[in-house]
């Protein structure tokens, strides 16, 4: 890695983003790996299918916090600094992650155990939403000209990296344990490990210097007084355009690595130790394409790649589904290493193409704000859409014909954007 102020720094920034945004993605994502076990614990119902609906229920609540997160730390960002916005979220997520598991369950305290769970997952869903925007718009804003796509890319790859370690967590913590003991007392330890993410995190965000974008804009006396204000009255239409080019971005990966642990578990039949292993395994694929991707984008442009992701998802969720759908490892292990095809191309160039629509001075506004609204609707929906498709319908496949929507709105978005990979960030 190479930049103007020396290989070395852009080097050191790089990892203490991606350590960061893993110890806050391992937070954020157990909650819904561990979907089913605290649908049982904190959503009692004679219908496993309406305690699920009911964890999921809560699940997208902590989405549509995102947004509110995103006004908060976005003008935190553009006004204070990015660095010491990301370190106030990265706290803020490592303790609502451990108080959830000293939380007592709904045996216990009945719907007060509920109410507190919600309580945290919103606020878990604050936190997110200044987080991955905020660390997109960091690291872009360090990265030579030439590298913005493949520097970008690694904020997706920490942040899938984090789901990953809290997939791997979850596969650990059932594998080892049984039924009795899982649920009992072993789902609360992966929780409790949020208290020591979080204290990495901070520690890393802490020590890493300030966005050299931001410093000059702060040297300059043009640091916005109402970033967010600005962001909505000059630049909506980029904000429109970066809600809709999420839109499958969003839909797919929630659905895809986050709904499908539950659909193979509680729909196909897996064991959930094996759901979860699949889950795992795939996305550590992901992450080894996520960037290439990126990488690539910075040769090719940005639109050549999020266009192919978005006809490869359209083509494949079907069929890939049909495969998901037959009930053993190996056909489901496929099906999810296919989706990382289209999906990487979309997580490993989306970074770098939403920083290319808005300048420094309401960039950590305008790209939160747009990016967690299309995560709150498309996103933190993705898994009760899913289970009230098949609800509804009685179709194991009719997720994927959610996702083939979302792929064709999106594409005609994209189609309509203008490339900038070769332009400067404004």
């Amino acid at each position: 890695m190479e930049s103007s102020t020396g290989s070395g720094n852009i080097r050191k920034t790089v990892i203490v983003a991606v350590v960061g945004n893993i110890m806050e993605w391992y937070d954020f994502a157990l909650y819904g790996y561990f979907a089913p076990v605290l649908a049982h614990l904190f959503f009692p119902s004679e219908d496993p299918a309406v305690s699920l609906v009911s964890t999921f229920g809560v699940f997208a609540t902590g989405f549509l916090m995102r947004p509110v997160g995103a006004a908060i730390f976005g003008h935190f960002g553009d006004r204070m600094g990015r660095r010491k916005a990301l370190s106030a979220s990265v706290l803020l997520m490592a303790g609502a992650t451990a108080l959830m598991g000293l939380l007592p369950t709904y045996a216990q305290i009945g719907m007060t155990a509920t109410v507190l769970l919600t309580f945290l997952r919103l606020l878990q869903g604050i936190s997110a939403g200044g987080e991955f925007t905020g660390s997109i718009s960091f690291l872009v804003e360090h990265a030579p000209p030439s590298r913005r796509g493949f520097i970008g890319s690694w904020t997706t790859f920490s942040g899938v990296s984090g789901m990953i370690l809290g997939s791997g967590a979850g596969a650990l913590v059932t594998y080892l344990l049984s039924d009795e003991a899982l649920n009992s007392w072993g789902w609360r330890i992966p929780f409790l490990l949020g208290i020591v993410t979080g204290g990495v995190g901070y520690y890393l965000r802490f020590g890493v210097e300030e966005s050299p974008m931001f410093k000059a804009l702060k040297e300059q006396g043009k640091v916005v007084r109402a970033p967010l204000k600005e962001a909505f009255r000059e630049f909506h239409k980029e904000m429109l355009t970066a809600v809709g080019v999420n839109w499958l971005n969003a839909a797919v990966f929630y659905t895809v690595w986050v709904y499908n642990t539950t659909y193979l578990a509680t729909v196909i039949g897996l064991s959930l130790s094996s759901a979860l292993l699949i889950n795992t395994l795939s996305m550590l694929f992901l992450i080894i394409a996520i960037p290439i991707m990126g990488a690539l984008s910075d040769r090719v442009g940005r639109k050549p790649l999020l266009i192919a992701g978005c006809v490869g998802v359209a083509c494949l969720a079907y069929p890939l589904y049909y495969l998901l759908s037959q009930g053993t490892f190996g056909s489901a292990l496929t099906a999810q290493l296919v989706f990382v095809i289209p999906i990487s191309m979309l997580q490993g160039t989306m970074p770098t193409t939403m920083v290319e629509l808005f300048p420094t001075s309401s960039r950590y506004s305008a790209l939160s704000i747009s990016y967690n609204i299309a995560f709150a609707i498309f996103g933190g929906t993705a898994p009760l859409v899913a289970t009230q498709l098949i609800s509804m319908t009685g179709d194991p496949l009719s997720p994927s014909y959610w996702l083939i929507f979302s792929a064709v709105v999106s594409l005609l978005v994209i189609l309509s954007m203008k490339e900038r990979y070769r332009k400067a960030l404004r």
